[in-house]
């Protein structure tokens, strides 16, 4: 039985960190630690009190920044990323998630874990989630629509979860599932997919160090319309493929059903990378727009994370594999 204990570091989205403060809280970090300074309280009494707020000793504040694997980017607004999503579990309309995603309670929360797996059974947030083994990673984000954005996520590697669960040697590829709940999600009254949402991986896709399991962002958990409290992100794939509010994880040793190819197989691929060469049947995908910008720029292929994953898909013909 799970038992719903409200976490005493969760704060609500009114007081998430506003990107300048966000980033001055960066800056005072990495003050601190040059500077040999151990721990928030021996800083608080030279830095503003503004600037002191922002350093709230939760997971997600204390998640540090991974350089290696994060781009230096301008971040997108905090209030462009939580009123501008497809969640179509909610609606069609951008802005529907933000308007109904409330009606969604995410505590507790379990995520059933089957398939070619020595340790399948159901497994709570906090089973899942080790708040010390939070980090901080400013991707990219590549709309299949055309639309792009830059995210603060946090989260966890996902090759840490999948070693702890212990696949076995059949399991080739991973399967996700989004909750759907017809009383908390409009959405679900209307065919536009069949429910509900389900996405897959391949294993050496799901094992690299890029692919994060989030679940924050901007210093704070992820908002229910960005897929809270768990959600895949894998920045050189279209977005589609960063499925979200995960309720189920099976192990396959076949080619899972994914919910957008299975819909429509010609427009959009199992592997879903981005690839500017490869048009969608409707629109190019030569060019994008970052939101908040007016002008379009041009895509990157793998969105710009080509020298960390293109050796997966080595001798893959692209355009047929897209």
């Amino acid at each position: 039985m799970l038992i719903n204990i409200r976490k005493s570091w969760h704060i609500p989205e009114s007081g998430v960190t506003p990107k300048a403060l966000y980033y001055s809280r960066r800056h005072i970090m990495k003050t601190m630690a040059a500077a040999g300074i151990v721990g928030i309280g021996a800083a608080r009494s030279s830095i503003t009190p503004a600037k002191a707020q922002i350093a709230v000793a939760t997971p997600y504040a204390q998640a540090p920044l991974n350089k290696a694997l994060s781009t230096e980017e301008s971040l997108t607004d905090y209030k462009a990323l939580t009123s501008y999503n497809n969640f179509y579990e909610f609606g069609t309309d951008k802005s529907d998630p933000k308007r109904y995603a409330s009606a969604m309670k995410t505590e507790p929360w379990s995520v059933k874990v089957s398939g070619a797996v020595e340790k399948a059974g159901t497994y709570s947030f906090d089973d899942l989630i080790t708040p010390s083994d939070l980090e901080s990673r400013i991707y990219r984000l590549r709309c299949v629509e055309g639309w792009s954005m830059v995210v603060p996520w946090i989260g966890i590697p996902l090759h840490k979860i999948i070693r702890r669960l212990q696949p076995t040697s059949k399991a080739r590829y991973v399967q996700f599932e989004t909750l759907a709940d017809r009383k908390m999600m409009r959405g679900l009254r209307f065919p536009v997919l069949d429910w509900p949402y389900k996405e897959g991986l391949r294993m050496d896709e799901a094992l690299h160090p890029l692919t994060l399991l989030a679940t924050g962002l901007y210093d704070a958990p992820l908002p229910n319309q960005n897929g809270a409290p768990l959600r895949l992100v894998i920045p050189w794939k279209y977005g589609f493929k960063s499925i979200k509010s995960i309720v189920a994880i099976r192990f396959t040793e076949k080619q899972p059903i994914t919910s957008w190819n299975q819909s429509a197989p010609s427009e959009y691929g199992f592997y879903a990378n981005v690839n500017p060469k490869v048009r969608h049947p409707r629109w190019s995908q030569a060019t994008e727009r970052r939101i908040g910008d007016f002008r379009r720029r041009d895509s990157l292929m793998f969105n710009g994370y080509a020298e960390e994953v293109a050796g997966l898909y080595s001798g893959m013909d692209l355009r047929t594999y897209f």
